[in-house]
């Protein structure tokens, strides 16, 4: 339903002004948290934050996700975050990335369910792996 001076902007056609500004709260997260992130991160080369094990996944994206790792036939790292709360709460906001699972290789965010399965049909995902793997076993 239209006020007296949204219908007289309408008729005119000028746009009405904007009288309320959203702020939105800045997203903050627990230092201990995203430190916690950060170096889960930086200490494994090929990190995969899921919902469950990659033996006992609890949610089918999950157990896509870790299937396809675990075909590229080298060794990755796992954060169940429904034992962690506090990761599954502040990593999205870290990673600008909403969902789980998330894949993280060599510190940069790869993707989720659908990129994996992706990169595992066309090749991608085992090359990236390999590569990886290699490099963190050189260090």
């Amino acid at each position: 339903m239209y006020n007296a001076a949204q219908r007289a902007h309408r008729q005119a056609g000028t746009a009405p002004e904007i009288i309320e500004r959203f702020h939105y709260p800045r997203l903050v997260i627990p230092m201990e948290t995203l430190e916690n992130i950060k170096q889960q991160i930086a200490d494994n080369a090929i990190l995969l934050y899921m919902k469950g094990s990659p033996n006992a996944p609890q949610c089918g994206f999950s157990m896509r996700a870790s299937q396809a790792l675990m075909a590229c036939g080298k060794r990755f790292a796992y954060v169940d975050i429904l034992s962690n709360p506090d990761i599954r709460a502040e990593l999205p906001k870290y990673a600008n990335w909403p969902t789980f699972p998330q894949l993280w290789v060599k510190g940069e965010l790869v993707g989720g369910c659908d990129i994996i399965m992706e990169m595992y049909e066309n090749g991608e995902l085992k090359t990236l792996v390999e590569e990886a793997s290699a490099e963190s076993e050189g260090e």
